[in-house]
């Protein structure tokens, strides 16, 4: 008896026939890529500028305020409370609403807020500005996972995650010099320089919202930039895999919530996004404090990671897609973070804070964007909205406890040894979590 699946390999979700073609999957992917990835990419870079350049800041805002490495490490990490709480609430709107809408508003509304952190004044409008700002970005990431899932074909996907997901290190990459630059500026109009630093880089996020708003596209049915050949070919590509995955897919959020696959991913995120925020935060102060170097430099440095950090994700995503493997992709990038973190807490010096640091950048950004195929292969539909921002909204608490516990221990030691050889553990931990996850990639590779 023919399945549903075997029927939907003769015509696609538009009622035409299906063209299996080379030609056309590559310049129909191609085309979708070129048309979303650009904007993304640099929405996602303005959100990670403005939701990390307070590391920059602190080396100067703390002394200014008199922030103590504990306030700042609970400040810095406050921000992940409310992402977290608004996390899959947001992505369900943006579920029922469409991308376009919903992202334009979390972009204006988080640059607003990015750029009132020139009013802080203490600890408890550092804390309260941090928090709302936090809350007003909740939903982007794990909205563009899901809106990438829309898009993209399952083989296609970890390169698209990876080529929007470069965003991470090339924030570094840029904020780096130039958040060095903008603390030049103290005194300029009355303004510290750290205040400057806040108040440029939230002004693209608010331009990049407004054009969120009159440039993106909801789902590839409605695509008019897309030939009609193309369009047909990728609405039955993708109602193919969904088809396909139906047998281990969940079918309604409340079932996806209850599933322990999707609790052992929330807890590999959680322990692999704490040993990367937690340093991230503290990373121009351990830098400054070893090397002895200016902010400008201290930028510079930061921009230089930047690129590592690059390499290292484009390399391991593009090879994950060839090979079709997502578990020994996943679990070398957590070893070598955690290599990244021991290096200079057992080994004094610059230099092994420099090589502890390109191992850090390198595991961290490599591990990101092959994990998150993971959760795009076993969810779907309303399941994968709420399920992809549940894990994201659980693993990004790492980014609360992480600093706030580095801050906590650099306070009371006087020194990071402890939390970075804590953090170190907890990635050791998550690539043990991916470990039962081999079957699943064996599967996926098989399926491809």
């Amino acid at each position: 008896m023919e399945t549903q699946t075997e029927r939907l390999k003769g015509q696609d979700v538009l009622g035409g026939p299906t063209v299996d073609d080379g030609g056309l999957e590559r310049d129909t992917t191609r085309r979708v890529g070129v048309r979303l990835i650009p904007l993304l990419f640099l929405m996602f870079v303005a959100a990670y500028l403005d939701r990390t350049n307070v590391s920059l800041a602190a080396l100067q805002m703390n002394r200014d305020l008199g922030l103590s490495a504990s306030v700042y490490g609970l400040g810095s990490g406050i921000f992940f409370v409310g992402y977290a709480l608004f996390e899959v609430p947001s992505n369900l709107i943006l579920a029922r609403v469409g991308a376009r809408r919903w992202m334009a508003r979390i972009a204006i509304t988080w640059g607003l807020l990015a750029a009132m952190m020139i009013f802080v004044r203490g600890p408890r409008s550092f804390y309260t500005v941090r928090f709302v700002l936090g809350f007003a970005e909740a939903g982007f990431f794990p909205g563009i996972i899901y809106y990438l899932g829309d898009w993209f074909p399952e083989r296609q996907r970890a390169r698209a995650i990876a080529s929007f997901m470069i965003a991470v290190p090339l924030s570094s990459t840029i904020g780096g010099p130039l958040g060095g630059a903008l603390l030049s500026l103290s005194g300029w109009l009355g303004l510290a320089g750290w205040q400057w630093l806040f108040l440029v880089e939230a002004i693209p996020s608010v331009i990049l919202g407004l054009a969120a708003l009159l440039y993106l596209t909801d789902r590839p049915q409605d695509a008019g930039w897309l030939s009609p050949e193309q369009r047909a070919w990728l609405c039955g590509r993708l109602e193919r895999e969904r088809e396909a995955r139906a047998a281990s897919s969940e079918g309604d959020l409340l079932r996806a919530l209850t599933n322990t696959t999707l609790w052992q991913l929330a807890a590999i995120y959680l322990l692999g996004v704490s040993a990367w925020l937690g340093t991230l935060y503290f990373a121009p102060m351990m830098i400054q404090g070893v090397l002895g170097v200016s902010s400008t430099s201290v930028g510079l440095i930061i921009g230089a990671l930047g690129i590592v950090g690059l390499a290292g994700m484009l390399a391991n995503g593009i090879h994950s897609d060839a090979t079709g493997e997502r578990v020994v992709h996943t679990v070398i990038p957590l070893i070598t973070t955690a290599a990244g973190l021991a290096v200079p807490a057992l080994v004094p010096g610059r230099a092994a804070l420099l090589a502890g640091f390109v191992l850090i950048y390198i595991g961290a950004n490599a591990f990101l964007p092959v994990f998150w195929c993971v959760p795009t292969i076993l969810l779907r539909g309303t399941a994968a909205a709420g399920g992809i921002a549940a894990i994201n909204a659980i693993g990004n608490l790492g980014g609360f406890f992480a600093p706030s516990l580095l801050g906590a221990l650099k306070d009371r030691s006087g020194a990071f040894t402890s939390g970075l050889l804590t953090l170190s553990i907890a990635a050791v931990a998550a690539a043990v979590l991916v470990l039962p996850f081999r079957t699943l990639s064996s599967r996926a590779t098989s399926e491809g």
